[in-house]
């Protein structure tokens, strides 16, 4: 049985693991990092702007090139929120005022784990598993000039496409599966990453600690 990756403390604990990480962040990226060090809550001092944001987890690679963060999600839709992360996240690169060098590429990775229950500016309901934000100029001919590469990505398993690919679909796959099917999870372990996520988030292999955390967690949620 799997432990419920909609629960704060689990999640945490499959995706603060290397392993999982880096797999994760291959997978949904198309990207090989190696990370030193990944936080949990992480804050920012001095705050950037006027709001003192967490992120669920953080890491930057080695060789301090490039920074993810990955954001779970459980009742706040708000893409202002989402947003806001995104470019905060690159504007506390800059320190001084007269240095506008953004040196570290800044990729927010934002997992949902309910349904969409807002709608765009035109109404239409949003039905997406997968949301990508480039943020990188065109010319008037569609031609994507390669100036920054920061990336947003938003997934959603609760609206399934054909087309998304399969690495991805693993992921949603275990996020999803460990919520609606925990007792019964059909899922690729030959991914190496979703194969240790099973592992870590599996019932029997939860600390007494981490059950209670766990279970202290959903009655504040609930």
């Amino acid at each position: 049985m799997l432990g419920n990756l909609d629960n704060e403390v689990i999640f945490k604990k499959a995706f603060t693991n290397k392993i999982v990480f880096k797999a994760f962040v291959r997978d949904i990226l198309g990207i090989e990092v190696e990370v030193d060090k990944i936080e949990t809550e992480k804050k920012f001092d001095p705050k950037i702007g006027y709001v003192d944001f967490e992120l669920d987890i953080f890491a930057e690679t080695t060789d301090k090139r490039i920074c993810i963060e990955i954001q779970r999600v459980e009742y706040d839709h708000h893409f202002d929120r989402f947003l806001h992360y995104f470019l905060m996240l690159i504007a506390e690169q800059q320190k001084k005022a007269k240095d506008y060098n953004i040196d570290l590429t800044v990729y927010v990775i934002v997992v949902l784990t309910a349904p969409y229950t807002i709608s765009d500016k035109n109404g239409k309901a949003i039905l997406d598993e997968v949301l990508l934000l480039n943020l990188n100029p065109q010319t008037l001919k569609g031609e994507i000039r390669d100036l920054f590469g920061h990336k947003f990505v938003c997934l959603n398993p609760n609206h399934p496409e054909q087309d998304t690919p399969q690495q991805i679909r693993d992921w949603l796959d275990l996020i999803y599966q460990s919520i609606h099917s925990p007792e019964r999870p059909v899922l690729n372990t030959d991914n190496e990453g979703i194969k240790k996520a099973i592992e870590l988030i599996s019932f029997e292999n939860l600390t007494p600690e981490e059950r209670t955390q766990a279970k202290n967690k959903e009655a504040t949620n609930s």
